[in-house]
């Protein structure tokens, strides 16, 4: 079949380390391109789609996949700069205590054995994180998990009864000071507004640890792939037809005549023309840099809790993999992200979704809508909008795979 595109055919068969191939097309200006017919259409080269397109490929199904980015990944890109694999879109750590997802991403890459131990910085005093012994004894001075919890008891008590707000619950949890040094001001520049005017429902639980343990997640398996995610994604799509710099809603009509359904990651209210109106997202965006020294604050992520400072967190990206390139030696320089959170404007790169009455209550509207479209799948954070793990992304995508393949 013959379509008129308004785009260049360039095709880019990238080959891995191993010696395979994923089949990569950039498509950009205008020319007529052969089309051919495909069983899935999947939108977007995140983890989502890629675990999909795998196990089509797998049952001898053909796939196309489109990226409107000049990249697969999705958010979990790596970027190689220095010999550092910089995760462009934030920090990633893999974590999971579900076993056949553990299983199948190590049958895809080789993992090492990072441990998420983030570190908070407020106005210069340095606590571990998550909230555990380390945390308590530089805060009260305090030696054994006894005194810990007598003081977070008698903390507690401020709040006697139902939180009405985000302040009231962390208060609840976690008791006044942890949450005035801790959690108040780091959670105002996420949101971008005073913890009182937040829900209270936004923060179920604070990790609380009455152990001298600064692994910030109680998952059984833990780790981060080496060379990065990008290489996992790489090893999803092998032998699968890319297409970057490609707008699928820009498209739609043509495209959807290409394929017998349709996987659909985007945001939910961008297919459908925004016509029940817009949803409220986070954003985020980063500043990095590279500098020419070894170290510059000793750990894979800091976070800056105090609300003066304008940014989230530093993330120094060579430490997700110990500071060493892949053959094992030291790497001369770093590289540094600073993460700033913002309000979601068109155009912007959508996060988290807004978890309150009103988004809810839209998102339902739209889900509506997607139950009658025919022969399109709706999944991932931004097609379902929520938050998702990544564990919990392929957990989806495996459980779709078993159901439609």
């Amino acid at each position: 079949m013959q379509i008129r595109q308004s785009f260049v055919f360039c095709a880019l068969c990238r080959f891995m380390t191993d010696g395979s191939a994923i089949i990569i097309c950039d498509f950009k200006n205008a020319e007529e391109v052969i089309m051919k017919h495909y069983d899935y259409i999947l939108v977007g080269a995140g983890l989502y789609s890629a675990v999909i397109a795998w196990h089509a490929k797998q049952a001898g199904k053909s796939c196309l996949v489109l990226e409107r980015r000049s990249h697969i990944g999705g958010n979990i890109y790596c970027e190689e700069i220095e010999g550092i694999h910089v995760h462009k879109y934030g920090a990633h750590i893999f974590h999971t205590s579900n076993k056949e997802v553990w299983q199948f991403v190590n049958s895809l890459a080789e993992f090492n054995r990072y441990t998420n131990s983030p570190i908070a910085n407020y106005k210069g005093e340095i606590y571990n994180m998550p909230f555990n012994m380390n945390t308590f004894s530089k805060m009260w001075g305090i030696r054994t998990p006894e005194e810990a919890k007598t003081i977070i008891e008698e903390q507690r008590k401020a709040v006697p009864g139902e939180p009405k707000n985000l302040e009231e619950q962390a208060i609840k949890l976690v008791g006044k000071d942890i949450y005035e040094k801790l959690v108040k001001g780091y959670t105002e520049k996420q949101w971008g507004r005073d913890c009182k005017e937040l829900p209270a429902f936004i923060i179920k639980r604070l990790p609380v640890r009455f152990t001298f343990d600064n692994n910030y997640f109680n998952a059984l398996y833990q780790g981060i792939p080496i060379g990065g995610y990008t290489k996992l994604v790489e090893h999803l799509l092998e032998g699968i037809e890319v297409r970057l710099n490609t707008d699928y809603l820009e498209q739609k009509e043509e495209l959807d005549k290409l394929a017998e359904t349709v996987v659909y990651t985007g945001p939910i209210d961008a297919y459908f023309g925004y016509s029940l109106g817009a949803l409220e997202y986070r954003s985020v965006r980063f500043e990095t840099e590279v500098l020419d020294i070894p170290n510059f604050q000793g750990n894979a992520a800091v976070n800056y809790t105090d609300r003066e400072t304008p940014w989230t967190r530093i993330i120094e990206h060579k430490w997700f993999e110990f500071g060493k390139d892949e053959q094992g030696q030291d790497l001369p320089k770093t590289v540094i992200s600073r993460e700033y959170s913002s309000e979601w404007k068109p155009g912007d790169e959508p996060y988290y979704p807004v978890n309150d009455e009103k988004n809810g209550a839209l998102y339902a509207e739209y889900k509506r809508l997607a139950d009658t479209e025919k022969n399109v799948i709706f999944g991932g954070r931004l097609a379902e909008y929520r938050y998702y793990d990544m564990d919990a992304v392929i957990a989806s995508a495996l459980k779709k795979s078993e159901e439609v393949l």
